[in-house]
């Protein structure tokens, strides 16, 4: 490392990278021991948190902790940094891995998994790339990070080892690093050789220096080469990686893999172009309509699926891609509205898919046609399905409200109705695929088996939908730490 100065600020960022990896070896070596390498995992998840937490103070008073660790190229740096996005995107991150390490529990001995050790492992080596991405200082940094998260994540996804998983690891794989090789690195490339810097910097860091069609081929090859964000067409992987189990699924959409996608778009926005900028330029209204089709397409197709984790995967594809609207939305309602629903949105995800595991395995039931009176049997875990429901059309009491309120905002203040249009019917779309579950669960469409007796998952499972349904609640009432800190980006400048 060649920081000239540390304080413990430096000490914190790179701890919070190195403590999960310190972690995967001792849940290694715990292998023959399953309640001590369980235990290893939840504390690795907390102090992980913590140490994030601790960084909080800092930020909030716009100070940005900077850490180079090696210059591997000529004014390229390997290095870290941590502003309020990726505060944001840390603090979301870390807190939700304590809570799926806690559902893992139950979920992985409830369903006798095989290769637990393996899975505890590379989902904490996956946890600690979701760190790096988080405190990533340059697009270079970000790229490696990325890239490391793709990789360390394809062991989970390829978890069952059944053709059928390999398969879907073949997919996410070719897609992934297709994207972030063929485009993403180009992107980060082009910049450094046009601009001598991909550090990210307030207002961006290319003022004057490309024309208008330049930079908006650049932008067009950092948001397809993300290919994490799921953006249509690069959005195939995301359903087929729902083979894995469920702890995994929901790694996937809430707690690292998809949310660093999108909050990989918002940062190079934010800080490699400049909210101004990408303003200017006329690629931002196609983006933004891309990303509205896929709201609305993937919608109709969540319509249409009977499986349940494959319904909650295009409804993930959509939501995403609220996120990515607000990015490309030329104002600063935008920005506020897609950073937080990055954040309400992942407390009402990883709940539906929570529930979704804690159905599979209490009943061993996956298709929603099997759900008819499913509430009397688990009315703990339907009423934190419920919940989160509520949080994906984005209605209260949930924190998704606020982050879709000032979404509209954004796209009301740019009088674009098109996008807008899209908006009101994904969020009918979300109730028509989401809400009848719900209601069918309590109120059966048709005669059911009389329920003996209440039959719900096990209780780390319960345990932890539970913390996350709360959330979903919590996140209405006291939304002012999040808002805080982008409203800090695009109020007063602080990197």
């Amino acid at each position: 490392m060649i920081a000239a100065h540390y304080t413990v600020a430096h000490y914190i960022m790179a701890l919070a990278i190195l403590v999960p990896i310190a972690g995967a070896i001792f849940i290694c070596l715990l292998d023959r021991k399953p309640n001590y390498r369980e235990a290893v995992s939840i504390a690795t998840a907390v102090i992980t948190f913590f140490l994030v937490v601790s960084l909080y103070p800092a930020v909030s008073e716009g100070r940005v902790p900077r850490l180079i660790i090696l210059e591997p190229f000529t004014d390229v740096t390997l290095s870290l940094a941590l502003e309020p996005l990726g505060m944001l995107f840390a603090l979301m991150a870390s807190f939700l891995w304590i809570v799926t390490s806690i559902y893992s529990i139950g979920y992985m001995r409830g369903h006798h998994e095989k290769n637990q050790t393996r899975f505890y492992a590379f989902f904490a080596i996956a946890m600690s790339s979701a760190m790096g991405v988080a405190m990533a200082a340059n697009g270079f940094t970000l790229f490696l990070f990325y890239e490391i998260l793709t990789l360390t994540t394809f062991p989970l996804v390829t978890h069952h080892g059944d053709e059928k998983a390999k398969r879907a690891g073949r997919i996410y794989l070719f897609m992934l690093l297709g994207t972030s090789i063929s485009m993403l690195l180009l992107a980060v490339i082009w910049t450094w050789t046009i601009t001598g810097t991909v550090d990210f910097t307030v207002n961006g860091v290319f003022e004057s220096v490309l024309d208008e069609n330049k930079l908006s081929i650049l932008l067009l090859l950092y948001v397809f080469g993300i290919g994490k964000a799921a953006l249509m067409p690069f959005h195939r992987w995301l359903p087929s990686a729902m083979v894995a189990p469920t702890p995994v699924s929901a790694l996937l959409h809430a707690v690292a893999v998809v949310k660093a996608g999108v909050f990989a778009i918002l940062k190079i926005v934010i800080y490699l172009f400049g909210v101004e900028l990408v303003a200017q330029l006329p690629i931002h209204a196609f983006i933004a309509y891309i990303a509205a089709f896929t709201i609305v397409a993937t919608g109709i197709i969540a319509l249409r699926k009977d499986n349940l984790k494959a319904r909650l995967a295009y409804s993930t594809i959509g939501q995403l891609s609220y996120i990515v609207l607000g990015a490309v939305t030329p104002n600063i309602w935008g920005i506020i509205g897609g950073s937080t629903h990055m954040l309400m949105h992942g407390f009402s995800k990883i709940t539906l898919f929570f529930c979704a595991g804690a159905i599979m395995v209490a009943t061993h039931k996956t298709e929603v046609s099997q759900l008819q009176g499913i509430g009397r049997r688990m009315p703990i875990t339907m009423a934190a399905f419920i919940i989160a429901t509520i949080g994906i059309i984005g209605a209260p009491p949930t924190g998704t409200m606020w982050s879709k309120w000032f979404l509209l905002q954004g796209v009301s203040h740019a009088h674009d109705w098109i996008t807008l249009t899209a908006m009101v019917a994904g969020t009918l779309l979300s109730i028509g695929y989401l809400l009848p579950i719900a209601i069918r669960a309590y109120f059966p469409s048709k005669p059911v088996e009389p329920v003996s007796e209440i039959t719900e998952a096990p209780l780390p499972i319960l345990i932890a939908l539970l913390i996350t349904a709360a959330g979903c609640i919590v996140l209405f009432f006291a939304p002012n730490f999040a808002f805080f800190l982008i409203e800090s980006i695009v109020g007063i400048p602080r990197l």
